[in-house]
């Protein structure tokens, strides 16, 4: 259906053109209603048109390997999507589906050179509006990366959680029983033996009991602490190794697929030279 001039006047991408040029292209840029669920195309499809959303929503995604929904944009008034197949003459690269009821405005590749050659000026408009694809895109790509889990939990670490794992690990150390063997040793020595100084704590030593007994207590804290955020740490990575597992079962059926599909071929192949050499004999 023919556009209305006055429609596409409102159109970032058609703001520069006079009365004259926006009849002229309201006659050959049509109008599409879509209702809600709707899907405008599917990935892989031929692109052969560019659209304008005129009002309603369209939501662009595409699915990883893992087949889990990415959402690229929820395309909104005046926002344009679809450019790249149009331009570049491939599949699609994402799937459009409507939200809500949309109207739109096509053009087609001969409508696009008829602007620009009108207005050069509009290409940089069409170029913005790639632009701010592209910094969407690399967007998803910095959040969805999947990252070292260690260097993850390293930055939600608070400060008290990183000295619980730094005791945590002290504890365990070869210093750290060295540090105590001594200190018994020269306790127990101080109080036992006639060296010239005060016994503070005679045996039964019970102030080094109670000693120990707090130090055993926020020694095991501490290491249930650390315990606690390697668990968390476990998690993250089993999450991860899962992905990656579905991700490599994923890749192998593809691959089973193209063998298969090229067995498929070579044995037409074989088959159609049988009959050509059947022929000529």
């Amino acid at each position: 259906m023919p556009s209305n001039p006055k429609d596409l006047a409102e159109v970032e991408l058609f703001k520069l053109l006079d009365e004259e040029e926006l009849n002229e292209f309201a006659a050959v840029v049509d109008t599409e209603t879509m209702t809600a669920g709707g899907t405008i195309f599917n990935t892989g499809d031929q692109g052969e048109s560019l659209y304008i959303v005129k009002s309603g929503e369209v939501e662009l995604f595409i699915k990883d390997t893992a087949g889990q929904k990415i959402i690229l944009k929820v395309a909104t008034r005046d926002d344009l999507f679809g450019e790249i197949s149009m331009l570049d003459n491939r599949p699609r690269s994402a799937t459009a589906v409507c939200l809500i009821d949309c109207e739109l405005f096509v053009l087609d590749r001969d409508d696009l050179l008829l602007l620009f050659q009108k207005h050069p000026d509009s290409g940089l408009n069409m170029l913005a509006a790639i632009c701010g694809m592209l910094r969407e895109a690399d967007n998803l790509l910095r959040t969805r990366v999947a990252r070292n889990v260690n260097v993850e939990m390293e930055e939600k670490f608070s400060t008290l959680q990183r000295i619980s794992d730094w005791i945590a690990w002290f504890s365990g150390s070869m210093h750290f029983l060295i540090i105590n063997g001594l200190w018994f040793v020269i306790w127990i020595s101080i109080n036992t033996l006639p060296l010239g100084l005060p016994q503070f704590d005679p045996f039964p030593f019970g102030l080094l009991t109670m000693i120990v007994s707090l130090e055993a207590i926020f020694l095991s804290c501490f290491v249930l602490i650390s315990q606690n955020r390697q668990s968390e740490k476990d998690h993250i990575r089993s999450d991860v190794e899962y992905e990656v597992n579905v991700q490599a079962e994923l890749e192998i059926a593809h691959l089973h697929e193209k063998i298969d599909h090229i067995h498929e071929q070579m044995l037409e192949r074989f088959s159609h030279l049988e009959k050509v050499l059947a022929r000529k004999q």
